[in-house]
């Protein structure tokens, strides 16, 4: 029989929390007043400013300057609680949540477990890509990048050469924008002086968009100078191509093109992360929980979702909110004010979204942003974006340390053209070693 949790009763309702990403941390802040016990749940002791996590795989950032623990962003929150632990499942007749440490009893439950990477159900690719959605992703693409170039200097034969020298990286949003511009740079300022035996003329970067354009979402201004950055960068975009298979070695196209690489970076899309327990009537596509106004899961009354997971199906948002930062940010903190007029018998209140804009970063002054302001939008490209997301970011990420540290990296990287962090510590993503490939052709 499962134990129960070993943690105290208060006497007051208790809300359990599950993840602590962007919407759960501002649901925390903002239940700080309420008169409630707050549970939140994680199976990692930190929170991820993940904007920054294709930083750290491309050696801009250190890993712990992005992180920051529970425990000490709200130490001085007296109705906060915290366990680590894996949530397993949830018995919503009982009101338990499953957990890895046992279970815990709620009155409130809000699930705000994100989304993770979707892999179309290709289980190969799933196994020999690399995704960038935590910690441990983006360390093991630093250290595969690195590593890729040792062993590129131990090799004579060409085709072998070129697919630890090569990369693909799958999608066309933010997060495959970035990591192309990141490793152009890489390309051009960086691995010339630490390599100085590789000729990085044979570098390829490969961008695959399943689309026609770039930063789907965003306007038709942002998606071509993004292109055009990209392209002046010698990024090579692959427009209206699908990834059919990709064994470690050999990339095949929809289109029957093949590319060879040892690392395909996979940044194509993400799915919500459910808990078992909860009714799959609940789920819409993409694995997301349909959410009504209040952002309470459709068939339940004490049970809601927040952030990535969540889907309020609105006839603006017909398959929900986007799966950003900001609805997330938003979401959390409205839902907190709305458990508290829950609690003190006072009508909730519906959300909704205020959409503040996207950005996205290619490199050093290039930059593109879609801001609206004061019910006016503002588009503008180059120096000036980049400028407003190093900023906004900056100011984002927690702790002043954190931010201290991102800083010196950013100022070092732009005045040196230099990234500091190139270590290889822990793992690398070796699918087919080097002396395992023979007679392998490019089609």
């Amino acid at each position: 029989m499962t134990k129960n949790a070993k943690i105290a009763e208060t006497g007051k309702p208790r809300v359990i929390i599950i993840g602590g990403g962007f919407a759960g941390l501002e649901l925390v802040k903002a239940l700080r007043h309420a008169d409630v016990q707050v549970v939140l749940i994680d199976k990692q002791n930190f929170h991820t400013f993940q904007p920054l996590l294709y930083q750290v795989g491309t050696a801009a950032v250190e890993a712990d300057s992005i992180v920051y623990p529970f425990r000490k962003i709200f130490d001085e929150q007296q109705n906060f609680y915290f366990r680590l632990a894996e949530v397993q499942s949830v018995d919503t007749g009982k009101q338990l949540v499953e957990t890895s440490i046992g279970l815990l009893r709620y009155d409130y439950l809000v699930i705000a477990t994100g989304a993770t990477t979707n892999f179309y159900g290709d289980e190969e690719i799933q196994k020999t890509a690399i995704s960038i959605k935590n910690i441990p992703d983006a360390l093991s693409l630093r250290n595969t990048i690195l590593s890729n170039f040792e062993k590129a200097l131990q090799i004579d034969d060409e085709e072998q050469l070129n697919s630890l020298m090569d990369y693909v990286i799958v999608g066309g949003g933010p997060t495959g924008v970035e990591l192309a511009g990141a490793l152009s740079e890489l390309r051009k300022h960086v691995f010339p002086k630490d390599y100085k035996e590789l000729d990085f003329i044979k570098m390829d970067i490969h961008l695959i968009q399943s689309g026609d354009l770039l930063l789907k979402g965003m306007s038709a201004e942002a998606s071509q100078k993004a292109r055009e950055y990209l392209e002046k960068f010698g990024v090579k975009i692959w427009f209206n191509r699908r990834v059919k298979a990709y064994d470690g070695y050999t990339v095949l196209l929809d289109s029957g093109e093949k590319l060879i690489s040892r690392t395909l970076i996979w940044a194509a899309g993400v799915t919500g992360a459910p808990i078992a327990g909860i009714r799959k009537e609940s789920l819409l596509k993409g694995n997301r929980l349909q959410v009504d106004e209040y952002n309470r899961v459709t068939g339940y009354e004490n049970i809601f979702a927040i952030g990535d997971i969540a889907a309020m199906v609105t006839p603006g948002n017909p398959e929900g909110h986007p799966m950003l930062a900001q609805p997330a940010l938003q979401q959390g903190h409205h839902l907190g004010k709305n458990l508290n007029y829950l609690i003190t018998g006072k009508p909730l209140k519906p959300f909704h979204y205020h959409d503040r804009g996207t950005m996205a970063t290619i490199g050093r002054n290039q930059a593109v942003a879609d801001l609206k302001l004061f019910s006016k939008e503002y588009k503008t490209q180059g120096f000036l974006a980049w400028f407003i997301w190093a900023f906004i970011h900056l100011i984002s990420i927690i702790g002043f340390r954190n931010r201290l540290f991102v800083l010196v990296n950013w100022l070092g990287s732009y005045f040196t053209y230099d990234k500091g962090i190139r270590l290889i510590v822990g793992k690398t993503k070796e699918n087919i070693p080097v002396e395992a490939v023979t007679e392998k052709t490019v089609g």
